[in-house]
């Protein structure tokens, strides 16, 4: 009788929901609990099952199911719908990979089994075995012949009209968010399979993969206020890491050469849809090479995570074509802003830029009235929305660079570019400051920015600064944030889309 019925066609009784009384989540918590209670009771707790031996995933048998015709399968997953009709049910089963039908029949099951399973809800982990098949009208289903209960849900997943669409809910429950909405596993499928690719493609070059501590007696590497924490065993504060910048170059000084580190970073702001308080990036230095060279690198990178991942390197993001295929766009700092305000800061010393600056309209923070500080400042009011397709901005003022090298043919900018994607920041890199002397007194200057109130400022690093008086190579580096470029390439509007528990305000 089932082979006649589609999916669509087993479900009758879903037309009469509204005759349903509606329960709210505490009276259907206490339903599905005192069912649990009973099941206990008769010695069939489902929790003392310690095992299930399955065969097959949902998938095998639906990608392959000329081969698996008339096989039996055991499949172990979560039960996802239930259509009674008398002697006969029709069930979804979901595991990590997919979804297939499973048909339960009285007769094949056995009467006594066919009861029990009848109770079961919505949201319960099963195990079955049975035979593959496919319904007169096409649809690959299991006709089960055996099936226990591994699992029992005491809360009940949302309506499934509606699904999970609640944000602030599916950031919170984010295993709620998984079961009920496919698209959201897969995201994090492809930034796993994003990460992998970041990895094969520096190893595949000859990189070495470190670790650099979490915890430092100073924060560094990065413009960022950081948590502060207490060791207790040394009675001191530290700091979790910013970035691992300074670390991995101590190890270019110590002759690794090719270094990166994927890592958690850890900074005390604000959070909004680009930014939470933890994230994920890659810092790789490369012995040897300057900023252009990590400019290639960089772009080969991008570009390989796209091929491998996504077959392209034409990405949507939010309606907008994204063009990563090489030979991205780049313009000097200086360029994009004469380009933008119409302010050529080529052609002004520091006093006709700060004059120039104020008759546009712009009001410059007290302290930072620099030639570099300006150029910065309108930089950022007027450039970088702009900057949709992938674009290297490059030249960066040595008043914003603490840590980048200074260009030999102007002392006031340095060898720095940062990348950007649609109006947002995706990474940034230097020709690294290998000048001892000149690094310490970039430090200096930190220092005083930082006791005149500024907290994201850089403190003194003197073992760093030792370090580099043993002699550091040329040096190129760069850092990127994982997850704005998973972002962009899963088309997610918020991090918090990439982020698998970001960070949320407590509720009451």
């Amino acid at each position: 009788m089932e082979q006649n019925l589609t999916a669509e066609q087993q479900a009758p009784e879903q037309g009469k929901k509204f005759n349903k009384p509606v329960r709210s989540e505490s009276e259907e918590h206490d339903i599905r609990t005192a069912k649990l209670a009973a099941m206990q009771e008769a010695g069939e707790d489902p929790f003392q099952r310690v095992r299930f031996d399955r065969t097959n995933y949902t998938t095998d048998i639906i990608e392959n199911f000329d081969e698996m015709e008339g096989k039996i399968v055991r499949l172990a997953g979560r039960m996802m719908s239930k259509r009674i009709m008398g002697k006969l049910t029709f069930s979804d089963i979901t595991d990590r990979y997919g979804r297939i039908q499973l048909c339960v029949k009285r007769d094949l099951l056995g009467t006594e089994e066919y009861k029990q399973f009848k109770k079961y809800d919505i949201g319960d982990i099963i195990g079955i075995e049975g035979e593959v098949f496919r319904t007169q009208k096409g649809e690959i289903s299991v006709r089960v012949s055996s099936l226990e209960l591994l699992s029992k849900s005491l809360r009940p997943l949302p309506e499934k009209w509606h699904g999970l669409k609640d944000t602030d809910i599916r950031y919170r429950r984010r295993y709620v968010d998984l079961i009920v909405n496919p698209e959201v596993r897969r995201t994090f499928e492809n930034r796993s399979k994003i990460v992998r690719e970041i990895r094969n493609f520096f190893d595949n070059r000859g990189f070495m993969e470190v670790e650099t501590p979490c915890l430092n007696t100073i924060p560094g590497g990065a413009a960022a206020r950081p948590f502060i924490t207490h060791h207790n065993a040394l009675d001191i504060d530290m700091y979790m890491r910013i970035a691992t910048e300074l670390h991995l170059k101590r190890l270019i000084v110590g002759g690794m050469e090719n270094v990166y580190e994927i890592g958690r970073i850890f900074r005390n702001e604000g959070m909004d849809t680009k930014h939470n308080p933890e994230f994920t990036t890659i810092e790789v230095y490369q012995a040897y090479t300057d900023y252009k060279g990590m400019m290639d690198l960089t772009e080969d990178m991008v570009i390989h995570c796209c091929e491998k991942v996504l077959g392209t390197t034409k990405v949507m993001y939010q309606g907008t074509e994204l063009d990563f295929s090489k030979g991205w766009k780049r313009l000097t700092m200086a360029e994009a802003v004469k380009q933008y305000s119409g302010l050529d800061f080529m052609a002004m010393d520091g006093e006709q830029a700060l004059a120039a600056v104020k008759a546009a309209g712009f009001e410059p923070e007290k302290g930072k009235e620099s030639w570099g500080d300006l150029m910065a400042m309108v930089y950022d009011e007027t450039v970088e929305e702009n900057l949709i397709q992938p674009t290297f901005i490059t030249d960066y003022p040595v008043e914003i660079s603490p840590l980048a090298k200074r260009k030999p043919s102007d002392p006031r900018l340095t060898e720095r570019f940062e990348c950007f994607v649609y109006g947002r920041e995706l990474c940034n890199a230097f020709s690294e400051l290998n000048d001892p002397v000149d690094q310490r007194g970039r430090f200096e200057r930190q220092v005083e920015l930082r006791n005149a109130g500024d907290d994201e400022a850089n403190m003194m690093d003197e073992d760093f600064l030792c370090a580099l008086e043993y002699g550091m190579p040329p040096t190129g580096g760069m850092g990127m944030g994982i997850d704005r470029l998973v972002m962009f390439l899963t088309d997610s509007a918020s991090i918090r889309d990439v982020l698998l528990f970001p960070t949320m305000k407590p509720l009451d």
